[in-house]
């Protein structure tokens, strides 16, 4: 089968709406002359559309035209190479999500180890910030909390009370595997995320967070809070001010 049939038929495979790059085509370095021909050809055919160079969508069909793809979508290609997860979206966009802030950020910022991003799509502004950890679908939910507890000091317009309840709230929810699985990741985090952590866990007596956050801390180190003895009694027990 031809190079120019493939992709058309993994591009008649995409639901509409379905951004996608070079890599999610399936093909060979070698076949990036005919793919690049290929897709013109999508293109004159009103099949695909071009967002940036390098990056298409197969546009939704409506009765006012045709529709651009949602932001989820528009980020999808910064998220993955080819089916696996290379980056996750942290910051005010995340929080906000997790009702911490009610600020809407002008630009999404991405957590991501593989590469550097910083571009914008379709008014959309994208950057990245390093992450501690590599990002998996399976991951992300823990990484979520561990990065909102990081950057607790700077989520604009929060509500501590009100913070500290939605971070409860989701580690609650956790199985205890999986509480593990949040100490293990936050190891690999500054000592505040570990120490702040700790004061969570052991609210909700999961005492197993005792010895492995504990022993990672300075016992002479203190980290800066704010007041949160009202909301989090247990948070003077790991030095937090």
């Amino acid at each position: 089968m031809s190079t120019a049939k493939r992709i058309k038929d993994k591009v008649s495979s995409f639901d509409e709406g379905t951004t996608f790059k070079y890599d999610q085509l399936g093909i060979d370095n070698s076949e990036y002359g005919a793919a690049t021909k290929a897709i013109e050809r999508l293109i004159s055919n009103d099949v695909v559309k071009r967002i940036s160079k390098g990056l298409f969508y197969k546009p939704k069909k409506s009765l006012f035209g045709d529709l651009k793809p949602n932001e989820e979508q528009l980020l999808k290609p910064y998220l993955y190479e080819g089916d696996n997860r290379i980056a996750y979206v942290t910051g005010l966009s995340l929080y906000n999500r997790m009702g911490l802030t009610t600020q809407v950020p002008k630009t999404v910022t991405l957590a991501c180890n593989k590469k550097r991003i910083n571009t914008e799509i379709d008014n959309l502004k994208i950057k990245s910030v390093k992450s501690y950890v590599d990002p998996t679908d399976e991951n992300i939910r823990f990484l979520e909390i561990l990065d909102a507890i990081k950057d607790f000091k700077k989520i604009p317009d929060l509500d501590i009370d009100n913070a500290i309840g939605q971070l409860q709230s989701r580690i609650r929810d956790l199985s205890t595997p999986d509480r593990n699985k949040l100490i293990t990741y936050a190891l690999q985090y500054p000592p505040r995320v570990r120490a702040l952590l700790g004061a969570l866990l052991t609210y909700q007596e999961f005492n197993s967070a005792f010895p492995k956050l504990k022993n990672s801390l300075n016992p002479l180190s203190s980290y800066k809070f704010g007041s949160l003895s009202s909301s989090l009694p247990t948070a003077q027990n790991w030095n937090i001010v």
